[in-house]
């Protein structure tokens, strides 16, 4: 059981005015639905139909993992070939599509652990058709590359016109490509989950400054998140050790994160914290 309220057909009905507004975002996406049990995959594609999705159904991990072309992923943990943790850490090794997982285990460790290998979201049963149409879209938006529209600067090339440039900002060693999503450390590529880089790019929208925890928690997981609490600490702690170095992200005691090149001496200082268990 996934969680329809037992009784309560409306459930899986595309929510109506501002769900029909809303409508595109849905009609068509293909997801992936890896589950093994057909009593809950059977009505949980049923209800994501109705709301325009079309479905692919794997039913072991390995099915899911020759699966190609999904635009969404929802992956239960309880597979009967392999943990649905080690599949969510092969999708992300070679794809960034959005992961949601799906499972009955409510453990905050098993949420963490999903979280910190690149899924986008974690929903445990019993849910309903209704919250994760929600969650889809919310990290579909998430997820889905900016619309491609260049920053106009004034430029005396361009005769005191404003003239497109490319974006990508630089922060010392590091690069940032909005519009490729693409991460770039002194020339090597970085692999970041589609969550890692919406909160690398906020943090970067103004290097130096210091973004309170729910400054941080309202842009890139939403007011509205249902996640775990520690999720955005997992992240950072991700973004730490793929950027090579913690000082790469500031933590200020009591008020938040703030993005900034490393300084000599400022690695070690911040690793001895993190021995310590202690931020400042």
């Amino acid at each position: 059981m996934f969680g329809f309220a037992e009784g309560n057909s409306r459930d899986t009905q595309p929510f109506s005015r501002r769900g029909v507004l809303r409508a595109c975002e849905s009609v068509g996406m293909r997801v992936l639905l890896i589950e093994d049990d057909d009593r809950v995959a059977g009505p949980l594609a049923e209800g994501l139909s109705r709301f325009g999705f079309t479905i692919e159904h794997a039913r072991t991990g390995a099915e899911g993992l020759a699966a190609a072309g999904a635009e969404m992923v929802l992956l239960d943990l309880g597979l009967p070939d392999m943990d649905g943790i080690d599949v969510c850490r092969t999708l992300r090794l070679r794809s960034q599509v959005p992961i949601i997982m799906i499972s009955a285990r409510n453990d905050e460790v098993d949420r963490v652990l999903g979280l910190e290998l690149g899924a986008d979201d974690y929903l445990s049963k019993p849910f309903g058709v209704r919250e994760l149409v929600a969650r889809i879209r919310a990290v579909f938006r998430r997820a889905r590359p900016a619309a491609a529209e260049p920053v106009a600067v004034m430029s005396a090339a361009g005769g005191g016109h404003a003239v497109p440039v490319a974006q990508v900002q630089r922060i010392g060693p590091l690069s940032i490509d909005r519009r490729g999503r693409q991460v770039h450390l002194r020339r090597r590529s970085i692999a970041l989950s589609p969550k890692e880089f919406d909160l690398l790019a906020h943090l970067a929208d103004d290097p130096g400054a210091v973004r309170t925890r729910q400054q941080i928690l309202d842009a890139v997981w939403e007011p509205n998140y249902f996640g775990p609490t520690k999720t955005l600490d997992v992240h950072v702690a991700a973004l730490r050790r793929k950027l090579g170095d913690p000082a790469w992200i500031d933590n200020i005691r009591g008020v938040g994160f703030r993005l900034m090149p490393p300084t000599a001496g400022a690695s070690t200082r911040l690793a001895e914290e993190n021995d310590e268990g202690g931020d400042r």
